[in-house]
């Protein structure tokens, strides 16, 4: 459903940064505004959004019911059929809302090889649209956060189902394959993104993206996983050790859980993103693994599991209420091990609420 207030919001963000349109493809963005999850193939689709406030849609005809259902049948619809491809009717977008020679700018949902076709047939200049919304989606509303607070239990309660689930001898698929079927069977709308299972010396790639090692003592696994409720998304990371950790092992899981504790302490109105990264990381690099944590500490999520603010070196940006991002430290040992906990919080106005409960202390899998 078209969410009106939100399309002015983007109309006087548009009119203030001189743009006269943007136009969105198939995106968290269209999500935002309008509710419309669009499957996302071969075929130009967008909605766009004009300085004035106007809504129109350039929709392959198969698609036309979708639109019309998500922004009213009143807003203009610019269809076209395969075998005419969007040319036409982009064309006539253009004429009809006077936007020859403007400025547009375009998400990162509309495909580069588009872009490129639209720059050379129409007398139109691309501008980079892809953060044009961040302002308008980066704070939460109330109902916003009830969703997000929603999914966030939901991913606790498959943690706890998990910690009893997982036994050595198991392939890092069947976890995943588990952690799919529990958030069905819990009510979440759909994962969030592919879960990541990783053990042993996989565990040390942080975005591991395969899962057919077989999970055996002696090794941390790290799970990363999240859902949709509402159209709203959790993400949370939790390691466990299969078997008796070591000495070493101990120490290191509890460097990075000071440090995630560190991260989330330093959360307050008017800090600045960058500080929080700062907070976090020193424990590791005081206790001597800077160098095996180089990636961000965290990143915003909402409708997207990724967007803004970024919690890194460099961001400026001060809190404020309603932001919402990750916090997630690791030690990534390539070959050997890697450690990772992740807490979802939400800027409050004297300090942050977590929408992660799991333990955050080392849990063990025995037989």
């Amino acid at each position: 459903m078209l969410q009106k207030e939100r399309v002015e919001a983007l109309a006087r963000k548009l009119k203030q940064d001189g743009l006269r349109a943007l136009i969105m493809g198939p995106s968290s963005d269209v999500e935002y505004l309008a509710g419309l999850e669009l499957f996302d193939d071969e075929r130009f689709k967008a909605v766009g959004v004009t300085a004035e406030g106007q809504i129109f849609a350039i929709v392959p005809q198969i698609y036309e019911a979708e639109f019309a259902r998500a922004l009213g049948e009143d807003t203009p619809r610019y269809s076209w059929v395969d075998q005419n491809w969007f040319y036409g009717a982009f064309a006539a977008a253009v004429k009809d809302f006077g936007l020859e020679g403007a400025p547009l700018a375009m998400n990162s949902g509309v495909r580069a090889v588009d872009a490129i076709e639209i720059a050379e047939r129409h007398r139109v200049r691309l501008v980079n649209g892809w953060h044009c919304l961040d302002d308008l989606r980066i704070c939460k509303a109330p109902d916003e956060l009830a969703l997000m607070r929603k999914a966030g239990r939901l991913a606790d309660e498959v943690f706890a189902d998990l910690v009893r689930f997982i036994k050595p001898g198991m392939k890092e698929r069947d976890v995943r394959r588990e952690i799919s079927r529990l958030f069905d069977e819990k009510g979440a709308d759909e994962e969030a993104f592919s879960s990541i299972v990783a053990t042993g010396p996989n565990a040390a790639m942080p975005h591991y993206n395969s899962d057919d090692s077989t999970i055996e003592r002696g090794h941390f696994v790290v799970l990363d996983f999240g859902c949709r409720c509402g159209g709203y998304c959790s993400d949370t990371s939790r390691t466990v050790f299969v078997g008796e950790p070591t000495a070493e092992d101990r120490r290191i899981y509890e460097v990075v859980q000071k440090s995630q504790e560190a991260g989330e302490a330093a959360v307050r109105p008017g800090v600045l993103s960058q500080d929080v990264d700062r907070a976090a990381r020193q424990i590791i690099h005081d206790a001597g693994y800077g160098a095996h944590f180089d990636n961000r500490l965290g990143h915003g999520i909402g409708i997207a599991v990724h967007e803004a603010p970024n919690i890194m070196a460099g961001n400026t940006t001060p809190l404020r209420p309603g932001m919402t991002f990750s916090i997630e430290p690791g030690i990534y040992i390539p070959g050997k091990l890697g450690i990772r906990i992740e807490n979802i919080v939400a800027v409050t106005e004297t300090g942050c609420e977590s929408m992660n409960l799991s333990p955050r202390e080392l849990v063990t899998i025995g037989d």
